[in-house]
């Protein structure tokens, strides 16, 4: 790391930070960390253990950094005691948006969207990062980022959206992920995505041949594999505690392993062995937790080897629990060298560096013209003054286009119906069913229920 990146000064708050992929990647950046929050404990010790031996932190600052609980539990931290730090960052669960689940979005008691973008409101900090699945990007969930962008834009901020793959960013993993980032005006002006790498990144077989290799597997044999493994990985799915033990992802996922030469039916305990051999019908050996780590971003789970290069040590990590446990921290987690490639952006945005852009308001962006329409009336409109209204001012939707917006509105914010005499719909916008920190709402109820199966 360049000495102006670790010199930086900066400070960021995570929250829901895992097992450390978007920690280690903005701590890369220059991004001191005065408090991650995390659930799980087993993610949680991985994190202390790493901030003090890789990042050097003092064991007591590590330990006190770490905070371990719900992230919107006052009990776990308090927020106000970290008022205008440079950035907050998280990636708040995926299920509530992911494609393979139910899509439930502000009515899942995970969700912590909404209410991650209410505690930028509160602590104000000069930046906000959060990522999540390619589902939130998804048209079911239009007047759900609208929402978000008007509310950050009330709070102050100017925000913006972008789907990024981290094998632009050197990573062998297809691997989309929908992020937000938010900055003040007078930083917001600085801000550039990061530019994807020119250079493909290397094949699963490049990769990890060497691990592959490292309990005694034939050459032969080694080589062959890595002729197979001659493309990226498909997304490495994590999982939650709702699922059984360690896999490679879904059937579609397990397809496109298996055309690498992997079984992705688990996770090897170790590499193999001289004499291995597939058995009959299996693709070939099973990924084992170090490797999964390198696909995911991470250089290698234990320490290098004396005389290792700076650059191979940049994404050490080492990570604690069993089997299944330190594979669910790898494969949910961030990406780090594309944690890193954002928090060099951000970090260049807050340091007011580079060519001042002319600001385009994205709240005049219009990514729900239905929502748009209906949160600026007091009174309901039927599906014709919807459609009539959008018109006059130039936006030109069918009937069955506004049902459907309607029907998406209806998931995540209260939308009354009322029937007019002559049997028309007039449809009217109320709250946003999101949890956003009331104490009242029914997340706190379902999260005490699940919190086992949460992760």
């Amino acid at each position: 790391m360049a000495t102006s990146e670790r010199a930086s000064g900066l400070e960021v708050v995570e929250i829901c930070a895992g097992a450390g992929g978007q920690t280690l990647g903005l701590e890369r950046a220059g991004f001191r960390h005065r408090v991650a929050v995390e659930l799980d404990e087993n993610a949680a010790v991985t994190l202390r253990r790493n901030l003090h031996e890789v990042l050097g932190y003092g064991e007591q600052e590590a330990t006190d950094t770490v905070k371990v609980g719900d992230v919107a539990d006052p009990e776990t931290w308090q927020p106000a005691e970290h008022k205008e730090v440079d950035l907050l960052a998280g990636g708040v669960p995926c299920p509530p948006f992911s494609i393979a689940g139910k899509q439930l979005g502000a009515n899942d008691e995970r969700d912590l969207f909404a209410w991650a973008v209410e505690l930028c409101g509160e602590i104000q900090p000069k930046a906000l990062l959060l990522e999540n699945v390619r589902g939130l990007s998804a048209n079911r969930f239009t007047a759900y980022r609208q929402h978000v962008l008007d509310r950050l834009h009330e709070h102050g901020y100017i925000g913006d959206w972008k789907l990024l793959h981290a094998n632009e960013f050197g990573v062998s993993q297809l691997r989309p992920r929908f992020v937000l980032v938010a900055l003040k005006r007078e930083f917001a002006e600085y801000w550039e995505w990061p530019t994807p790498c020119e250079q493909e990144p290397p094949s699963v077989g490049e990769l990890l041949k060497d691990l592959m290799a490292s309990r005694g597997w034939e050459e032969d044999q080694v080589e062959a594999w890595v002729k197979r493994a001659d493309g990226i990985a498909p997304t490495i799915v994590g999982g939650s505690k709702k699922h059984g033990g360690a896999d490679l992802g879904p059937t579609r996922a397990k397809r496109a392993w298996a055309q690498l030469g992997v079984d992705a039916m688990g996770v090897a305990n170790n590499a193999p062995e001289k004499g291995w051999r597939a058995p009959e019908g299996v693709p070939g050996p099973k990924l084992t937790t170090a490797m999964v780590a390198r696909i995911q971003g991470w250089h290698d789970i234990e320490p290098p080897e004396s005389g290792s290069s700076a650059a191979d040590d940049e994404f050490r990590w080492r990570f604690h629990g069993r089997k299944t446990s330190v594979y669910r921290q790898i494969g949910n987690a961030f990406p780090p060298p594309v944690a890193k490639a954002l928090g060099v952006a951000i970090r260049k945005a807050i340091r007011q560096e580079g060519e001042r852009q002319t600001l385009v308001e994205n709240t005049d962006r219009v990514l729900d013209p239905v929502y748009k329409l209906l949160r600026g009336l007091d009174r309901p409109l039927t599906v014709d003054q919807i459609l009539t209204k959008l018109a006059s001012s130039g936006t030109v939707l069918d009937q069955p286009d506004v049902e459907r917006r309607l029907n998406h509105l209806s998931h995540d914010f209260a939308v009354k119906m009322t029937t007019r005499s002559n049997g028309a719909v007039a449809y009217s916008l109320g709250e946003f069913k999101a949890f956003i920190g009331q104490d009242d709402h029914q997340r706190h109820d379902l999260f005490t229920q699940h919190r086992a199966k949460i992760s």
